[in-house]
Order: structure tokens, then C-alpha cells, then sequence
């Protein structure tokens, strides 16, 4: 079947291939993005399903997808502002935790697919662990260089895509989305 995610991050597409190799997924043509005005990572989630659903082909099941990190010692910052927090958010949140004892976090990971009659499945994935001192690895994207999952002594970045593309809070949200459909 085909999937078509609402999104123009070539990254989130190739461990969403990863995830799910039984659907073929493409990213949405369409002029631009939908504004992410949610105050939760669901709600962005179904703004850009939504988004997607009227700029797909009517046959087609489209996906929305939201995630960032969640920091407890700043509050569960950066939250759905992941993405936006700061020109440079890795370096932002170093800065802000620089010196502190309690660097615990987890990553979050909402998918709301549509199916071509509207109906909605979503679901849910997080990775708990902790954000390290400094940059480290250079594979995956955005906050991996930084955050270590509970279990690991290295970063998403050093455990590089493979790992990811079975463990991250992104491939758990994938395979509930897979069980979901199966169930539907």
C-alpha cells in the first residue's frame, strides 16, 4: 500500500521506510508545510495528516508525523518546539543543561494516518534515556548526537541508523501503527 507522510524531511522518510517496508512511502508534493500550531506532538501530528489528506490523491493513505525531545530538568523543554527552538537547538539545550545533575529525557514520536475515508489511527512511541555532556557520532539527525537511550552508553548518533531503525521512538511508534492497521 502506499503512504504518502506530510513532511519534506528526507530523514524522517528514510527511518519511516525503514520502519514500515511493507508500505511504499513518499513525502507530500505540495507548496509548502502546514503550520505546526499544536500545543502537543498529536496535534501537530494530525495538522499535517489533515494538511496531507487534502493535497494527496484521494486514494491514497497520508501520515503526519511529530517529534522532539522532552527534557525533565527544563520542564519536558523543548517539547513540540523541538525543531524550532533555537537556530542551533543541540547547542541551545547544552547550554541549558550545562552543570546539571539531572539529564534525564526522552524522545516522542506521534503518527496520525488517514486513510482515504478519513479514518484516523494513530500512534505513539518514546525512547527514554538521558542527554550526554557533548556531540557525539555522526549518523541520525537532529538531537541524536546528544541523547544516550537507557540501556546504551553510546548516543543515537554513534549507535548509528541501523540501530534506530528498530529501537527509536519513531520505529515503536511505526510497529504500534503496523499492529493498529492490522487490527483495523
Amino acid at each position: 500500500m502506499k503512504l504518502v507522510l506530510a513532511s519534506k524531511n528526507p530523514n524522517k522518510l528514510r527511518e519511516l521506510r525503514q520502519a514500515l517496508p511493507e508500505w511504499e512511502i513518499e513525502l507530500l508534493e505540495a507548496p509548502e508545510e502546514p503550520v505546526e500550531s499544536g500545543r502537543t506532538f498529536v496535534e501537530n501530528a494530525r495538522i499535517k495528516a489533515s494538511y496531507g489528506r487534502q493535497h494527496a490523491d484521494p486514494k491514497e493513505w497520508v501520515a503526519g508525523e511529530d517529534s522532539g525531545i522532552e527534557v525533565a530538568a527544563l520542564g519536558g523543554k523543548p517539547g513540540v518546539e523541538s525543531a524550532r527552538w533555537a537556530s542551533d537547538p543541540v547547542a541551545k539545550l547544552l547550554a541549558e543543561l550545562a552543570g546539571a545533575s539531572d539529564r534525564r529525557a526522552r524522545y516522542v514520536c506521534e503518527l496520525v494516518v488517514l486513510s482515504p475515508d478519513g479514518t484516523e489511527v494513530r500512534a505513539t512511541g518514546t525512547l527514554e534515556g538521558e542527554v550526554a555532556n557533548g556531540l557525539r557520532g555522526d549518523e541520525g539527525f537532529g538531537y541524536d548526537p546528544i541523547f544516550v537511550p537507557h540501556g546504551e552508553t553510546r548516543t543515537m548518533a554513534e549507535l548509528g541508523n541501523a540501530w534506530k531503525s528498530t529501537h527509536s521512538h519513531r520505529a515503536r511508534a511505526a510497529r504500534e501503527l503496523s499492529h493498529r492497521l492490522a487490527l483495523a
